[in-house]
């Protein structure tokens, strides 16, 4: 089985900086591996671990990234791939998805699987993992809490409902977003380490793939945005001593018909 593992750098940091285009800063920026795609690596390693899996693991993003793709390494992933290049900036879940789909294809177009977190905490839209699915014509499994045993051809899910759980089957090749989970995740072991700085990483840039400057980046990104800000976070409060509950009740009444939680 060969997994394609999609995961993203994220900022770790309540300063969060936004270029002349509205989109965040990502150069320079303290980052971290986004929580959701942590439990996507584990379920790779799990494949890896009971199934043999080749694991390649890609992440779009500047060249600072290189050193996430390397924990990943040191955990057990067999080879990464950074997608960097100035075209790449601004882009959007459309376009990240459309660059990613072309690196998979280029890089290891017999994939069996491809995992990626089910949203990323800088944007929380979930739409990139479905977006390769669609561009790639392949099926996808959403909310996926747990991959329980997979064949050539099929792989068993246990995804994550409203009010419960479901097992499902999917044939593959498919695309699976993983949601966080209630367990910790792996961290890496010396051996693993030391391997990983020696590893090499392969960069890949808009000339390496079959997309054009028109599909990549803020140009290839139907999403446009007009302002960002942080909200402004308003606390008020009123403190009122020396009364019984009668009278208490009757004030929260009043105050909560006021802001209209409480109807007549």
């Amino acid at each position: 089985m060969k997994i394609a593992l999609c995961i993203k750098q994220v900022p770790d940091t309540t300063d969060i900086k936004w270029t002349e285009n509205n989109t965040m800063q990502r150069e320079g920026v303290e980052s971290i591996i986004n929580p959701c795609d942590l439990y996507a690596i584990e379920q790779a390693l799990n494949l890896k671990k009971y199934n043999g899996a080749e694991i390649v693991v890609f992440t779009m993003g500047p060249l600072q990234a290189e050193n996430m793709l390397r924990e990943v390494l040191a955990l057990g992933a067999d080879r990464a791939v950074l997608l960097t290049d100035k075209k790449f900036a601004g882009a959007d879940t459309y376009a990240t998805a459309k660059t990613l789909s072309s690196a998979i294809k280029k890089i290891l177009p017999d994939f069996d699987m491809i995992l990626c977190g089910q949203y990323a905490i800088d944007g929380d839209t979930a739409q990139t993992g479905p977006c390769i699915a669609g561009l790639l014509g392949i099926a996808q499994v959403t909310y996926v809490k747990e991959i329980v045993d997979n064949t050539d051809t099929t792989a068993t899910i246990i995804r994550e409902l409203d009010d419960g759980t479901e097992k499902i089957e999917v044939e593959l090749p498919s695309v699976l977003c993983v949601l966080n989970s209630d367990f910790e995740p792996s961290r890496a072991l010396i051996n693993g380490i030391i391997s990983a700085q020696d590893a090499q990483v392969q960069k890949i840039g808009l000339e390496d793939l079959d997309l054009t400057a028109e599909d990549v980046g803020i140009k290839g990104s139907p999403t446009y945005v007009s302002r960002a800000f942080r909200p402004e976070v308003k606390h008020g409060n009123e403190k009122l001593e020396n009364i019984d509950a009668d009278k208490g009740a009757e004030i929260l009444i009043k105050k909560m018909k006021e802001i209209g939680v409480l109807n007549e």
